[in-house]
């Protein structure tokens, strides 16, 4: 695993002990069910995903609904938090994680498919232009975007924190800033799913064309 910088505040608040106790919230069946369900539905319009790279992967909570769903697929995850990134490596192998920066990932192969989920979120705003090119060179064909949506830039406060979370049309950008990308697919999960909850997620998925 590599070694950890941080290109923000953000990044730092994320690596240190607010990162651990964000494990301990989210590591439960009933996420992965919901997961499972979740990524179901946000790629059902993909076909031959054999590798896969999350960026923010946590504990692999996502990573393990995907084992289910595209039991052929190689996974790779980046995680800037240090304990996060120990149990990530339970799931898809140690020597398939990074520990460290979305900003210092090195690209060695592109993937079938780049993934994040709420994970822009808590990005520095003025990194997410990198943050884009990074997602978008790991890929060779598919992007799924998984975050809080707004149509402009807003920060909200998060747990107590302020300048921690933004909402914002990420996938917009996105495609404004790649002529390569076609949207093929979007959707909208919902906190009060009587079966599936989210966390008031809306995806979007494109493709290289």
């Amino acid at each position: 695993m590599s070694t950890v910088q941080y290109n923000s505040a953000q990044e730092e608040f994320w690596a240190g002990e607010f990162g651990d106790s964000y494990i301990r919230r989210n590591e439960s069946k009933g996420l992965l069910a919901s997961n499972i369900n979740f990524f179901a539905k946000s790629l059902r319009n993909t076909s031959k995903i054999s590798s896969c790279v999350e960026f923010g992967a946590n504990i692999g909570m996502n990573l393990k609904a995907l084992q289910l769903l595209v039991p052929d697929c190689t996974f790779k995850g980046v995680e800037i938090n240090r304990r996060a990134a120990d149990i990530l490596g339970e799931t898809i192998g140690a020597e398939n994680v990074t520990c460290g920066s979305i900003l210092d990932y090195e690209i060695k192969d592109r993937v079938d498919l780049s993934l994040t989920k709420g994970v822009l979120i808590h990005i520095d705003p003025e990194r997410l232009p990198a943050v884009y090119d990074k997602i978008h060179a790991a890929t060779k064909r598919y992007i799924l975007v998984c975050e809080y949506y707004n149509p402009t830039p807003v920060a909200i406060p998060y747990r107590g924190h302020t300048e921690r979370l933004f909402k914002r049309d990420f996938a917009g950008e996105i495609l404004d800033r790649f002529g390569d990308l076609a949207l093929i697919d979007y959707g909208f999960a919902y906190s009060r799913d009587l079966s599936f909850p989210q966390d008031d997620i809306t995806w979007f998925l494109m493709e290289k064309r």
